[in-house]
């Protein structure tokens, strides 16, 4: 946490600094990103949304405390120190229980912050933004309050733990947008500003202003954002009067969502507009699919006997069970191609079922028996020419090239 601070201090204090922050639950994904670090001391910021984990285990099937030690233990097992972890919370508050009533998706919220701070998250972002069944339009002083609520929890929680925390709510859709990107409104200085102190004044009024002041980033939206299949890049120029509004904003730095597929400049950029922790996610768990197909081609190639069939495997997974695709696809002839190859990356929900698992297996143990050519390696992989060691190394190998291609590009943007 102390790290994290720095890193805050420094950008504001204007040194071109800042920090990525890694949002994913896929463990062969979390192991290339730890690969990455094992060979420096640097900071890791790893982050779990409300919906994926929480009380009740989220999408992922884990609470706070098994997530934790979930990524841990790869860390651990991957070289890397486990003390250099930041554990962060995003989106923390109604928002899994919005089709409740407030006081019960509340009391939910409540809990589940309880439960992170008590695992051991110290990088908290507050965000109760949205409207619950009995709410009309929730007005910006109401999502202040209930975002106090949650401090004090958080508070009562942490014991003598210091925490830090992140506030604001105005960012993109989670996981990539729904329908094409016309335009994006960059957020008004005078916004954030009023969004910073309605926080201050809901934590002031119960008695936390000393917690307000270990609060160290404001969500804004910088004008990046992505859909299933384009990328609205960041035009430093757009944001040229939210970047400045950071002199008025004392002790916080802007925290940018939904950077995913930007480019490395796009990213530097941000950074130096004082956007000091950049989320991915969805670009993580793409190019892990990218190394699938990859090996895919390099099967194909082999032609086994008995050949995985893996990409037919998941696409027949994600016709089962459409939901967590169906409303970033669009209903047309290339409606097969995006279900896999989507920016938004919907697969990314479908790997742990028990068929695509199998199949994985399979397209392993065929990748290792089959001995695959240094050239034909090259082909399927863009250039993936180095012996991979042992048989069956290609798999990992080549996901930790793909997955710590997109680690690189962020550390480089960051100079973390």
């Amino acid at each position: 946490m102390n790290a994290l601070k720095a890193i805050v201090a420094a950008n504001r204090a204007g040194s071109r600094i800042g920090i990525p922050s890694y949002c994913t639950a896929h463990p062969e994904t979390l192991r290339a990103i730890f690969a990455a670090y094992r060979d420096d001391d640097a900071p890791i910021l790893v982050e779990a949304t409300c919906n994926q984990v929480n009380q009740f285990g989220g999408y992922t099937g884990m609470t706070p405390a098994g997530f934790r030690a979930f990524v841990e233990r790869l860390a651990t097992e991957e070289g890397v120190d486990p003390a250099r972890l930041i554990l962060g919370g995003d989106h923390l508050g109604p928002n899994p229980w919005k089709s409740e009533t407030a006081a019960e998706a509340m009391e939910n919220a409540r809990a589940m912050v309880a439960a992170y701070v008590a695992a051991g998250f110290t990088k908290i972002h507050l965000d109760a933004s949205m409207a619950c069944a009995d709410d009309a339009v929730l007005a910006e002083p109401v999502m202040a309050e209930r975002a106090a609520d949650l401090a004090a929890v958080a508070e009562a929680a942490a014991g003598a733990r210091d925490l830090a925390y992140v506030v604001g709510t105005e960012v993109p859709i989670p996981g990539g947008e729904t329908e094409a990107l016309d335009g994006l409104a960059v957020t008004a200085p005078g916004a954030v500003a009023a969004t910073v102190d309605l926080h201050r004044e809901a934590f002031a009024a119960r008695g936390l202003s000393a917690a307000f002041e270990r609060v160290l980033g404001v969500v804004v939206q910088p004008g990046v954002d992505f859909g299933n299949d384009a990328v609205h890049a960041f035009v430093p120029e757009a944001a040229a009067a939210l970047s400045a509004a950071v002199a008025g904003l004392p002790g916080l730095v802007f925290e940018a969502h939904s950077t995913d597929y930007q480019s490395e400049a796009a990213l530097a950029a941000l950074v130096d507009g004082h956007f000091a922790i950049l989320k991915v996610g969805p670009e993580l768990t793409f190019a892990y699919r990218q190394a699938v197909v990859a090996l895919a081609g390099i099967e194909a190639a082999l032609a086994p006997a008995e050949p995985s069939d893996i990409l037919a495997v998941i696409r027949a997974e994600m016709r089962a069970v459409p939901k967590d695709w169906r409303a970033y696809v669009a209903a047309d002839r290339r409606e097969e191609a995006m279900m896999l190859f989507g920016l938004s990356d919907r697969v990314r929900y479908y790997w742990p079922r028990r068929a695509i698992q199998q199949a994985l297996g399979r397209l392993q143990a065929n990748i290792a028996a089959g001995r695959p050519e240094p050239g034909l390696i090259a082909q399927a992989t863009g250039g993936l020419v180095e012996p991979p060691g042992r048989p069956g190394a290609l798999p990992r190998a080549l996901v930790r090239r793909m997955v710590g291609a997109v680690v690189a590009k962020y550390r480089a943007a960051a100079r973390a």
